[in-house]
């Protein structure tokens, strides 16, 4: 099956409304997507319609942002209840920290001599309560400080670089109960962007496991060849569910496309045919 189960909208720091992104999914042969904008419910109602009108069978997503073991990392929730009171009020804590560290952010790069970083930043933002690192890249892009967004994420706005700033987002623990809370099945984003391996790569899968989180992302727009390898080989240590997916962006910034990422390993079990998010895919065709 063609699965895209991580994308992102205007609504966070993607550039394309959620429908666009639906047309672009079914242009590009997706049968199953996913809209999981960080931190943020606030476009899966245009989506979902806009799947219906696409014949795409959809699921309902969200991106949080968590603090564990000195680094960020970011855990999926599919198949969760956007009317979920508990998810949607825990996600506004989340996002009210999320504008103090823009300003820090921006204090830090006009050090550098950016002009206006938080006001060129807001420009780029649909959803003014979620100004992130993307938005502060494009302005970087805009004024000549990196050739493209790949380049500003090796140079700037990462630990030991210019622009970064460290910040606490939830626990592990408080976000898989709002992702369980809500119906929903707990996936770790993209694991080789983190920075850690070995033990502690392990530790993280461990904890997460241990909270009855159910799949890793195998196949992810960051992971090349190598990353497929190794998270596969995790996968099946730990019996996680295994996601497939581009986390998309947008057209001139994003490695992979909406539904071009590369299949996953035969062996794997596809985080769809999980009995709990098996229930909770809207069909639309």
């Amino acid at each position: 099956m063609n699965a895209d189960l991580h994308c992102h909208s205007c609504h966070s720091d993607g550039v394309l409304a959620p429908s666009e992104l639906a047309v672009r999914a079914a242009a590009n042969g997706v049968e199953l997507w996913s809209l999981t904008d960080h931190d943020t419910l606030n476009g899966l109602d245009e989506a979902r319609n806009a799947a219906m009108q696409c014949g795409l069978s959809f699921i309902d997503g969200v991106e949080v942002s968590v603090s564990w073991g000195g680094i960020t990392v970011h855990v999926v929730g599919l198949g969760i209840d956007p009317s979920n009171t508990d998810l949607a009020a825990g996600l506004t804590r989340v996002r009210s920290g999320r504008d103090a560290r823009a300003q820090r952010i921006a204090d830090e790069l006009s050090l550098l001599g950016v002009a206006a970083p938080y006001e060129n930043a807001m420009r780029h933002a649909g959803n003014p309560t979620l100004v992130g690192r993307s938005h502060f890249a494009r302005v970087l892009v805009e004024q000549g400080y990196a050739a493209d967004i790949h380049s500003v994420f090796r140079n700037f706005l990462v630990p030991g670089r210019p622009g970064f700033v460290d910040h606490l987002w939830t626990t592990l623990p408080q976000a898989l109960a709002w992702i369980h809370g809500a119906g929903g099945v707990a996936v770790i984003a993209h694991p080789g962007r983190y920075r850690v391996s070995g033990e502690r790569i392990e530790q993280l899968f461990e904890e997460f496991d241990a909270l009855g989180g159910r799949g890793i992302e195998v196949v992810s727009g960051s992971h090349g060849d190598a990353e497929v390898r190794t998270f596969a080989r995790l996968a099946r240590l730990f019996g996680f569910y295994a996601s497939r997916a581009s986390d998309f962006h947008a057209p001139e910034e994003s490695a992979v496309d909406l539904g071009r990422s590369a299949p996953l390993p035969d062996d794997l079990q596809p985080i769809w045919r999980s009995p709990e998010l098996n229930e909770r895919v809207i069909c639309m065709t």
